[in-house]
This record gives structure tokens, sequence and C-alpha cells, in this order.
């Protein structure tokens, strides 16, 4: 996962001007009034920018990785290039947003003609980030690229909702391990919107097209952003492509308000109690998926740290800053099961596990230096009568001198917790000593269910307060 931040404020200064001139006076039309529109142009890049473009890096990438080559290109005198560092060095990543709002709603497509050094997959490319909530974001994952001059396809999941668009182009690539591809370039050419008039078919869906029932506690909200919403069309040559797609492209609905409502960035607000079940549209056709909310009554937080936040390096805490962290949830397949439930209740972040067998968190840029600590601190509730024979298994990895999972250097130390650790429906706290020899390059937590599948397994679990201290 990138953590991408915007390092410069022209873009948030350019829809703010756009707003104000908008909203600076109210005055009465006359039926022959004619509203002003946007500029239609579709190009981004063909031998340059077009339209006029901005190039703004995310922070923490390799701010020289774009440059205009006029070495290399599919069609006329230059091309977009760009370098990915090596693993360990940073990764590419930036936005390109149009200087003034484009008028897209009469194409289906963002287009481009792309080829690279050495094969490789681009962790994500698209459209719709803006510097101002990257309202209709569309995101393709591990585009597959080659040696050769190649044409790829992103629809767009309803063109009418892009009437002042200002995010034209995207992209986010970099070496995620020792045994992923980085130190390469990848070239992209023709970078334009088209109305192929080829994209048929449309799937939306959300939570990945699963009927889910989740219990929830009343005050409490659910990020849908998060939690699976994408589109899929079928393309002119018979390929299926499937994109991620920002909240308000849908229409979401709740078959009862007073207990849950959905806002226009797939936010679910859980204001009451009872049960309401969550399903979406996307430009007319009925979403695949459902969320099921049942309310549970309020919730008790865990205990409030009390330490200096000096004596801490936090993983995933409200009470203090925390590192960086790759994910909380790292979907290993084939074998994991576990899905995430995070929610937020009084501005106080949850994670939540539910169909529970095993799942970690990752935070390797930077790797932990625990050697000044000497705890691992865990807040655990299960709101769940606890299983008699519980097994609960939590292992701390330290990725070694190479900071790399799986680098042939790793250690770890493994905590068992038994069911005499736990009361059902309250928060534990867990003080895990870390006595492993190795301890300053610790980079993964990993909890698993032993005794899963059998009934002494637990469903799901709630997390806060992760912390190393001493």
């Amino acid at each position: 996962m990138k953590i991408i931040q915007f390092i410069d404020s022209k873009i948030i200064f350019v829809l703010g001007l756009f707003l104000i001139t908008f909203t600076s006076c109210e005055r009465h039309l006359s039926d022959e009034a004619e509203f002003a529109t946007h500029a239609t142009t579709a190009e981004i890049f063909i031998d340059g920018f077009e339209g006029g473009l901005d190039y703004f890096p995310f922070g923490g990438s390799f701010l020289e990785a774009f440059s205009v080559d006029t070495d290399e290109s599919y069609t006329g005198e230059a091309s977009m290039r760009f370098d990915i560092p090596s693993f360990g060095v940073g990764f590419g990543g930036a936005t390109f947003p149009s200087t003034a709002p484009r008028d897209l709603s009469g194409y289906d497509a963002l287009t481009f003609w792309a080829k690279a050094s050495k094969g490789a997959d681009i962790n994500e490319i698209g459209f719709g980030i803006d510097g101002n909530g990257s309202k209709y974001q569309v995101t393709a994952s591990n585009l597959a690229i080659s040696t050769k001059w190649t044409k790829y396809i992103v629809p767009i999941p309803d063109p009418k909702k892009l009437i002042e668009h200002i995010g034209m182009f995207w992209y986010a690539e970099g070496a995620e391990n020792e045994n992923d591809e980085g130190g390469y370039s990848f070239w992209i050419d023709d970078l334009q919107f088209e109305k192929l008039g080829t994209i048929a078919q449309p799937r939306p869906a959300i939570l990945n097209g699963e009927e889910i029932t989740e219990q929830a506690f009343n005050g409490g909200t659910v990020n849908l952003a998060d939690r699976g919403l994408t589109q899929t069309f079928n393309l002119g040559s018979g390929a299926n492509q499937t994109v991620s797609v920002a909240p308000s492209y849908f229409t979401f609905n709740s078959t009862d308000v007073d207990v849950a409502r959905v806002s226009e960035l797939g936010v679910v607000s859980i204001v009451g109690n009872g049960t309401a079940t969550i399903t979406a549209t996307l430009n007319g056709v009925k979403a695949l998926g459902s969320l099921t909310i049942e309310t549970i009554g309020s919730f008790d937080f865990a205990p409030t740290p009390t330490l200096a936040s000096s004596s801490v390096i936090s993983i995933f805490s409200d009470a203090y800053t925390n590192i960086p962290v790759d994910f909380f949830n790292g979907f290993w397949e084939p074998f994991q099961t576990t899905l995430s439930a995070d929610f937020t209740l009084n501005n106080n972040n949850i994670l939540g596990y539910t169909n529970f067998n095993f799942v970690g968190h990752q935070f390797s840029s930077p790797t932990v230096d625990a050697t000044e600590k000497s705890t691992l601190h865990i807040n655990m509730y299960i709101p769940a009568e606890i299983p008699a024979d519980l097994d609960f298994l939590i292992t701390i990895k330290d990725f070694g001198p190479d900071k790399a999972d799986g680098g042939g250097d790793d250690t770890t130390q493994q905590v068992f917790f038994y069911a005499e650790d736990f009361e059902a429906y309250t928060w534990a706290t867990l003080e895990i000593p870390i006595t492993m020899v190795n301890k300053n390059n610790i980079g993964q937590i990993i909890y698993e269910n032993i005794n899963n599948p059998t009934t002494s397994s637990i469903e799901s679990f709630y997390l806060d307060n992760i912390y190393f201290h001493n």
C-alpha cells in the first residue's frame, strides 16, 4: 500500500478559485440563458502535455521518476518516461491534474500505449486524483506491462459524472519486496480519453460482490470505500476489465435510514437500533453485494493509554502518532479467510476482523527498531463467549538486516493466549515481553486462530492500541 500525500497546494487553489467563481453571487436566470461549459479536451499527453496540465509527485516518492523522453515513442517524437527505483530506495508516484476543469462526459475510457524495459506489473494506475477529495477516482491494479508497445484501456464507470473533471491521470509503482520488480523504466504515449463505443456489460459490485452481515455499535461508522467497490466491463477485445472505483460513482440505498444511512462518500453511519441492509446501483445497474448491519447497542472503548509518547512506538492508536503501516490486513492468499471490518466510533478508530483464521499487520517502510523497547502492548476485544480451549497465537517477526519479509534472515517470537486470558465482551490488555535476540527490524505482527475451523475458534475480534513501549 502506498501512503499518498500531496506536496503542493496548487490543485486545491485552482478548485477553490473555481468554487468561489460559481458561488459568489446568486441571480435569476432567463429562459434563454445558456450555461457555460468546460473544455472537452481529451488529450493528456501526445508529444507533450495537452490542454494545460500540472505534475505533482506523491509525498515520499522518487521525485525524478517522471521525464519526457524524446528518444522513445509509440507515435510522434516524445513519450512519458517513468524510472522506478530498486527495492528499498522508494517508489514512483504522481498525479497529473488539469489546470482547468474538463468535461469528459462524452468519453467512455482512458486509453494509452505503454511498454517497459522488462516485464512488470504496475501497482496502481488510473485517473481521478485531484487533491480535493478525489470523488471520482478510478484505479486499475497490477497492470501487466511488457517490452512491446501495447494499448491499455481503463473504463470510465459513469461518464456523466465527469462534467468538471480535474484528475487526468495518476500512477503509483514500486518494488514492494526484494523479489518484486524494481530498477526499471516504462513509457506511456498517446495518453487520452476516448469514446470507444465497445465498453459494455457493466457489472458493478460492493464488498467484492459478497452479501455480508455485520454487527455494529450505535453511533459508529463503516467506510465502504475500503470494502471492495468495483466496476467490471467487457472490452472490445472480449476481455473483462475490473477497476476499483470511488464511492461517489455509486448510489447507495438503506432499507432503514433510522438504523443506518450512507453518505455520497460511502460512509455508513449507524444512527439507531435495529437492522438495515445497504445496497447500491452504478449508472442504473444494481451492484452485486450487500451489507446488512445489525446494531448491538453502545460500545465500551479500550482503556486510554497513559504512557508518554516518547516511550512509545505506535502501530495503531488514536492516543499517539502512528508509524507508516503497509497494511493491517495482508489478505494473504490462498489460505487466509479473514476479512476486515474496521469502524470508527466517536472519532475513535477500531480494527475489526471477521471470518477469522489468521491475519497480519506489516510495517516495512521503515521497520521498527525495538532495541530500546521491552514490550508489545495490544488491546483485544472478543464480541462472543470465549471457547474453553481457545488457542490464540501472536507472532512477532523481525525482517533481519535486509529489512525484507522472507529474505532468509528473519527471526520470530511466538506467544500463545488461552481462554483464561480473555473475558467475553470485554477489552483484554495483552502485554507481551519481547524476548527475541534480533528486534531492530521488526516488520510484522501476525494473529492466528490455531483451533480453526473447530468449535473452539473465534469468529471475530477487535483491536486497538497496538504499540511497543519500554
